[in-house]
């Protein structure tokens, strides 16, 4: 079998395996946070920070969501990492943006932080202000999810099939959950593009 084949066999043995009610729950919080004028803050990581530049331009053009994120802004990026450190400068970013209950914080991630094994602590410091400030919480993660998956309101979880490749799926499936959820009736509120010409 060829690569091609197997590589998009996985990606399809996935989608088998992710819990749609998660789905659903991630996009009633969403809702809510638009009906209740509530902002969505996002981040991400490497391959995750460019899918959250992504989901920003999404939520914003097609749900109406008012939706930031720092790895948009790189001048300030690196202004509180060199203030701050990388480990608080999404919690810094977000404490500057006055995060609060109607707003919500949307984390994709590979693994979802790990502590012991140092590894995305800016995610978890991001995630237990945003606990701390009543805000929602909602993470699309890989792995058993991590920090993410243990304390988020709602967290998708993209399943492991394959170890070997881990972060190409997860990094991929973000994608296909974030299309499916900008793309739910309950939020999607302007036509993209293409689909509207006739």
């Amino acid at each position: 079998m060829s690569f091609s084949i197997d590589y998009l066999n996985k990606i399809s043995e996935v989608i088998k395996y992710i819990n749609y009610e998660d789905i659903e729950t991630a996009v009633k919080i969403l809702s809510k946070t638009r009906d209740n004028s509530g902002r969505l803050f996002i981040i991400g990581v490497g391959g995750s920070a460019a899918t959250a530049s992504h989901a920003v331009n999404d939520f914003r053009k097609i749900c109406n969501i008012e939706s930031y994120s720092p790895v948009d802004n790189i001048s300030e990026l690196t202004a509180l990492t060199n203030d701050v450190g990388w480990e608080f400068v999404f919690e810094t970013w977000l404490t500057e943006s006055n995060i609060n209950k109607n707003d919500t914080l949307l984390v994709f991630s590979v693994g979802g932080g790990n502590r012991e094994k140092k590894i995305s602590q800016n995610i978890i410091e991001a995630i237990n202000l945003a606990i701390s400030r009543g805000s929602n919480t909602i993470g699309i993660v890989g792995r058993d999810g991590g920090h993410v998956a243990r304390f988020a309101d709602c967290t998708i979880l993209i399943p492991t099939i394959d170890k070997d490749f881990i972060t190409p799926i997860t990094e991929s499936m973000h994608l296909v959950v974030l299309h499916l959820i900008v793309s739910h009736p309950l939020l999607k509120v302007n036509q993209t593009t293409w689909e509207s010409k006739k």
